[in-house]
């Protein structure tokens, strides 16, 4: 894929076979922060791609979101079986690597990654690593902020497609209900929304159905009728194909990367379905964790913080999108590059 990053590293773990990928797309408003993604993957090129693709992703979503940082990733690609142990050494290995680059790349968990796998690869790295478990002085898990974050995003959708922002009674398909769809549904109930769910992991199908709520099958959730479609799983799912099938008037989810291409944004458009960029919407995590631990921030602070710079983000959003007559993934890119060209972040 064509990258305009500003740095990528790329190594072999001897010891464990697996190909360590840190990307770093820009450092231009702060140094690069980006989770570490822990997987298989079937080739290291598609490692690499993965990781250029959500250093990207940041850099669009600290810039948005009006945060004094760059965007980078940094990307595991395990093979299959790996034992704790091994496990183990190569966290702590790729903490040396992330403390090589000097402080211009800063990392977090996602997925397949954890708060207690920070903690291992901070004894490497030292601070340039968040969301450490609570008991080693971190922020802890991110779901819950990113849960908060994509509710606040959800309840600002409904306000512009809807004139208001109550969810009470709003049918609400989340899909995914594993450390942010899970919150994210608590948050929902709250409020009286109508929530339905869909997953593929059978532990998270059975918590979630034993609390009574609905669940949509994985193929039928595209196309499933709903207010709106918040989508929490992994990324991709809404391409130029899927969206015309969406039975919803929104859509803001937690997901990264949720549209596959341009053409799926202006299929969304198309059919009158108002989308929530996700890298406003899924923000919050990162947010938080971020004024958690490098700036100081009470737990209480950093939330209040995260729901108001969502807002403030997307209401800039839409009134954008509706001025110019452009998607709302054009125009949340368009402000984002704004802060990159000027090199200004609102923190």
């Amino acid at each position: 894929m064509a990258w305009d990053g500003e740095e990528e590293l790329r190594e072999h773990d001897t010891a464990t076979g697996a190909w360590i990928v840190i990307a770093i797309h820009s450092t231009r408003l702060g140094p690069a922060v980006g989770g570490t993604r822990m997987k298989p993957y079937p080739t290291p090129e598609e490692a690499e791609t993965d990781a250029r693709r959500l250093s990207a992703a940041m850099t669009l979503k600290m810039a948005a979101s009006g945060m004094p940082w760059g965007g980078g990733k940094g990307v595991l690609a395990i093979p299959a079986g790996l034992t704790p142990d091994a496990r183990r050494g190569l966290l702590h290995r790729y903490g040396r690597i992330v403390a090589s680059l000097g402080g211009r790349y800063h990392t977090a968990p996602d997925v397949g990654t954890s708060s207690e796998d920070m903690d291992r690869i901070r004894e490497a790295a030292g601070p340039l690593v968040f969301g450490c478990s609570e008991a080693n002085g971190g922020s802890g898990p991110s779901g819950p902020a990113t849960a908060l974050g994509v509710h606040a995003a959800i309840r600002m959708t409904c306000e512009e497609a809807f004139g208001s922002a109550s969810l009470a009674g709003r049918s609400i398909l989340v899909q995914g209900a594993g450390s942010v769809g899970g919150a994210l549904i608590d948050r929902l109930l709250a409020d009286g929304g109508r929530v339905s769910f869909s997953d593929v992991d059978a532990a998270a199908i059975g918590r979630t159905r034993e609390r009574g709520i609905p669940f949509i099958e994985p193929a039928a959730a595209i196309g499933a009728p709903c207010d709106v479609f918040s989508p929490c799983a992994l990324g991709g799912v809404l391409t130029a194909v899927t969206a015309p099938r969406l039975r919803c008037r929104a859509v803001a989810g937690g997901a990264n990367n949720q549209l596959a291409d341009d053409a799926a944004a202006e299929a969304l458009a198309a059919r009158g379905v108002l989308y929530a960029p996700d890298f406003i919407a899924n923000s919050g995590g990162a947010c938080s964790g971020i004024h958690m631990e490098a700036d100081g921030w009470t737990r209480e602070r950093a939330e209040r913080d995260v729901e108001e710079r969502v807002i403030a983000s997307l209401r800039a959003v839409f009134a954008l999108a509706r001025e110019r007559h452009i998607t709302t993934d054009a125009a949340a890119r368009e402000i984002a590059r704004r802060r990159l060209d000027g090199g200004v972040a609102r923190t």
